[in-house]
């Protein structure tokens, strides 16, 4: 790709993206790469707030993947300070505050998945404690006095919490500031994220230039609802589908996605061109469910192989399809610590006393993903994913994880 003309790059880099500005400045660094040969230093944050990447990272990971191929270099910052403050970005209240021990062991994993999609040679992994702890509190006055309140209070989510007389505390206002600090530190030529973090990329323009240095370029890539169908996926509202999830597991999550986020995860995930996508939107008009088995085939293959994949629908089909469970079934939320079945039926209203439904077990009546559940004492804890009861021949109960 480094025979590319300027405009033709721009074109790759624009794709599946919301934003990209300034564009002038995109193209004076491009040409800048053409004369001196140095590639573009592309910053990527994540912060460890749980120990797992999804698919909304990979939206942002692919798009690195695309700068990466057209030769430029990857700074993968994790976020091991920034963690401990939270990112307020989106939030209607404070975000809970992790310590350093919870910080360091959610970030052990974020390397090896991280290099599920970008090339480890290619990519330099930093965190970035290693500049923002070193800060003095002359340092973080001086980097303080590069924003003013009120500038800081034109974000939707501080505006709203403000006049809505809901609590900012300071350390909130910083966050941006030391995610702007990081562009600084390890002199980003591009910054890649979510739509919801052009106010930080913004800050961090204005950071690099009061420290003397070429603001960064902003690129943003649109963010994907999780599992709910309604808020962006994300660790913190638990609707998102992991780098490491089970190769079922992951096919169940991406099966029981609402249909119309069905393309969408076509474009952003597999980086489906126009006429495919025209393609699985017919299909989906026709049979939503055969588009979205075909894309849960595709994303498992992706993250586990071909192998794994073909399994996990077989799973799948033999568990929810070949046993005819009807589209719309009772839901049930699981506790955190786990419950007796026995209780579940019960509590679920699905039978009418804890006697019955010890009887039905003990009769072979009950059964749990297709297969009969025998013991009055057995269990359900730690599900990742739903799960389906069967009582009878018509009676189902779908179990969800609290």
């Amino acid at each position: 790709m480094k025979n590319l003309s300027i405009e033709e790059e721009i074109r790759i880099i624009q794709r599946n993206t919301v934003d990209l500005l300034p564009l002038d400045e995109l193209r004076m660094k491009l040409k800048r790469v053409r004369e001196t040969g140095i590639p573009l230093r592309i910053k990527y944050g994540a912060d460890p707030s749980r120990p797992d990447l999804h698919l909304g990272h990979y939206v942002c990971l692919k798009k690195l993947k695309d700068l990466q191929d057209l030769g430029h270099k990857i700074i993968f910052i994790v976020g091991d300070f920034t963690a401990m403050i939270g990112d307020p970005s989106g939030k209607s209240k404070t975000r809970p505050r992790l310590s350093e021990e919870e910080v360091k062991e959610n970030a052990k994993t974020y390397f090896e998945q991280v290099f599920m999609v970008l090339d480890p040679e290619k990519t330099e992994v930093t965190y970035n404690s290693h500049w923002l702890g070193a800060l003095t509190s002359k340092d973080v006055i001086e980097l303080a006095s590069t924003y003013t309140v009120a500038r800081m209070l034109e974000r939707d989510d501080f505006k709203m919490r403000f006049e809505k007389e809901i609590p900012i505390f300071i350390h909130e206002l910083l966050y941006p500031l030391f995610q702007g600090y990081d562009s600084y530190a390890i002199r980003a030529d591009i910054e890649v994220g979510g739509t919801d973090q052009k106010f930080n990329f913004v800050i961090a323009r204005d950071v690099q230039k009061y420290f003397g240095q070429e603001p960064q370029v902003i690129l943003t890539v649109p963010l994907i609802e999780g599992t709910d169908g309604k808020l962006k996926m994300s660790k913190s509202y638990d609707n998102y589908i992991a780098f490491k999830d089970t190769p079922e597991d992951m096919y169940g999550k991406v099966m029981s996605i609402p249909d119309h986020l069905i393309l969408k995860y076509f474009k952003l995930v597999l980086y489906y061109d126009e006429d495919e996508l025209k393609k699985v939107e017919k299909l989906v008009k026709v049979n939503p469910r055969d588009a979205k088995a075909k894309l849960a085939f595709e994303i498992t293959q992706l993250f586990h192989g071909v192998e794994k994949a073909r399994k996990s629908e077989e799973h799948f089909n033999r568990v929810f399809r070949e046993r005819q469970i009807p589209d719309e079934i009772p839901e049930y939320y699981l506790k955190k610590d786990g419950e007796l079945i026995a209780d579940i039926l019960y509590n679920s209203g699905l039978v009418k006393s804890k006697s019955e439904a010890r009887r039905l077990i003990k009769q072979g009546g009950v059964k749990l993903d297709g297969e009969p559940v025998r013991d009055e004492t057995a269990e359900l804890r730690e599900i990742s994913t739903p799960v389906v009861i069967k009582v009878g021949k018509r009676r189902f109960l779908k179990v969800i994880p609290e």
